[in-house]
């Protein structure tokens, strides 16, 4: 080996043979490949669920609506009124949306009818997220027919006590058409359907629903309608819905 002229070789000697050499070598990759792998299985679950924890929940969703409608006739034109609702959300997984309340329903001529109505509300739109509301509403509809074709114009006011979250009033008008299919006794018809709602927390005109669906008689004291919904909400989370819903209106 060449030496400086102080009689020392240029590098430090090494020791080592060649397969010495091989095998520490190897050692050290093999404690340094065994600690990155203890660094993925400890950090990966950690990114995953911090991941999961900032995605933002979707604003859209498909859903399924049951709502059941319980009248007991006080007078002629006065009944008592036990509602019923529960949703399915989250691509129709689990329970978003419970409701249970009570009402009337006061028949003023043969055109008016207005149904005061008390609801308590749980919802849970979103993983993570739940909210209590206690909701006063006052619909009034007018309703009329011309030919075969029934009208009614639903105007509604509601007054939402939420927790957590605002207190809001909202506005909503509805207008639906019915129109008989088939023979008399069927008792089956056709409905369309579209609701608007202005909220005055925001001032704005907030949500949009149209639905298509089917109303049949089963009897002199029930009847069942099923519909399709479609929700536009650019506020809302989930806002813009897919809905298939049910209603039972269940005279006692």
């Amino acid at each position: 080996m060449t030496k400086l002229s102080g009689g020392k070789p240029p590098f430090p000697t090494c020791n080592f043979t060649s397969l010495e050499l091989w095998l520490h070598c190897l050692k050290r990759l093999k404690s340094r490949a065994l600690f990155a792998c203890f660094c993925l299985a400890v950090l990966l679950p950690i990114a995953s669920d911090a991941l999961a924890q900032t995605t933002a929940p979707s604003q859209t969703d498909t859903q399924q609506w049951n709502d059941v409608q319980l009248s007991v006739p006080i007078t002629k034109d006065i009944d008592f009124n036990i509602l019923g609702t529960l949703r399915l959300g989250r691509n129709i997984s689990r329970p978003v949306d419970e409701r249970v309340g009570a009402g009337a329903t006061f028949r003023i001529g043969k055109y008016l009818v207005v149904e005061p109505n008390y609801l308590h509300i749980g919802m849970q739109p979103f993983e993570g997220r739940r909210v209590w509301e206690n909701r006063l509403s006052l619909p009034t509809t007018v309703r009329f027919q011309r030919g075969k074709f029934r009208f009614s114009d639903r105007n509604l006011f509601e007054k939402r006590l939420r927790q957590p979250g605002i207190d809001a009033t909202r506005y909503r008008n509805r207008l639906r058409i019915d129109h008989p299919v088939g023979p008399d006794k069927w008792k089956l018809s056709l409905a369309v359907a579209d609701e608007v709602f202005y909220d005055w927390s925001v001032n704005d005109w907030v949500r949009n629903r149209y639905a298509l669906g089917i109303s049949k008689v089963l009897n002199p004291n029930v009847t069942l309608d099923i519909y399709y919904l479609r929700q536009n909400d650019g506020r809302s989370v989930p806002g813009d819905l897919h809905v298939i819903g049910t209603i039972w209106r269940i005279k006692l």
